[in-house]
């Protein structure tokens, strides 16, 4: 039976549409293809494939990728993936990050307020939503076992060489727009990093073979 690909906003749509996976230079490729390789791993097993993306605030790079994995994902049709993201601390997920992915096509709901609120994000119709909120990699609002860990930033790479519970770790990392917040090229900047993120993960899911 061949799986059934969610139909997303779009605005999102669109923006798959104008990815240029290409530009992902060899080295770079190889580091993703291992992710892919265990994400096929788990399709083949028909085992239910847990990706938990953490950096250390997961405030900005964990919540772009995890979200980018989910859309991805049903993009591609593989209905047995879920996202999380994680930190070494807990703090907020950055205002930035909900307006940059509202500005994509996704549709961004603010759930609560608070110093830590929580945002609802989804990316077709008839799909649950994310829910993003900043949480320790160890929350029990993610997996305990059995999951993949990325690492989506080089401190948390560093400070983690062990993620309890985790099948694989997988660093791949990106450069933190952070560096440019309240500055001229902040937009800009949160948008490229999005792109990136899109991009290689646009590459590691159309390798699978479902």
């Amino acid at each position: 039976m061949t799986p059934t690909k969610s139909v997303l906003f779009p605005e999102i749509g669109d923006f798959l549409k104008s990815l240029r996976p290409e530009s992902i230079p060899t080295d770079r490729r190889e580091i993703l293809n291992a992710l892919a390789a265990y994400i096929q791993s788990k399709v083949t097993a028909r085992q239910a494939i847990r990706l938990n993306f953490i950096c250390t605030h997961n405030s900005r790079r964990s919540h772009l990728s995890q979200v980018w994995a989910q859309t991805l994902a049903q993009y591609f049709g593989l209905a047995k993936v879920i996202s999380y993201s994680g930190g070494t601390e807990e703090t907020a997920l950055f205002p930035k990050v909900a307006d940059t992915l509202h500005s994509q096509g996704f549709n961004v709901l603010k759930l609560s307020e608070g110093a830590n609120p929580v945002y609802a994000i989804k990316y077709a119709e008839n799909e649950p939503p994310i829910i993003g909120f900043s949480k320790k990699m160890d929350h029990p609002f993610n997996p305990a076992s059995e999951f993949a860990a990325i690492m989506t930033c080089d401190s948390a790479n560093e400070a983690c060489p062990f993620v309890p519970g985790a099948e694989k770790r997988f660093p791949i990392t990106f450069e933190d727009p952070k560096t440019f917040d309240h500055t001229p090229e902040q937009s800009r900047k949160y948008l490229e990093r999005s792109i990136q993120i899109a991009t290689e993960l646009w590459y590691v899911f159309s390798q699978i073979n479902p």
